[in-house]
């Protein structure tokens, strides 16, 4: 439960996170930076 403070309600790490820690997100960001990378260079490559 959270607890009131002068600055507002303090949570530990659990009730603060909400949520499990999965990791997806790095895959999601490293292969839509890869993506990314590759569209680029294939335009670079086609109208350079």
């Amino acid at each position: 439960m959270a607890r009131e403070s002068d600055h507002g309600p303090v949570l530990n790490s659990q009730q603060a996170r909400q949520g499990k820690e999965l990791g997806v997100m790095r895959w999601v960001l490293h292969i839509s930076l890869g993506l990314c990378v590759l569209a680029g260079v294939i335009l670079w490559i086609a109208y350079g």
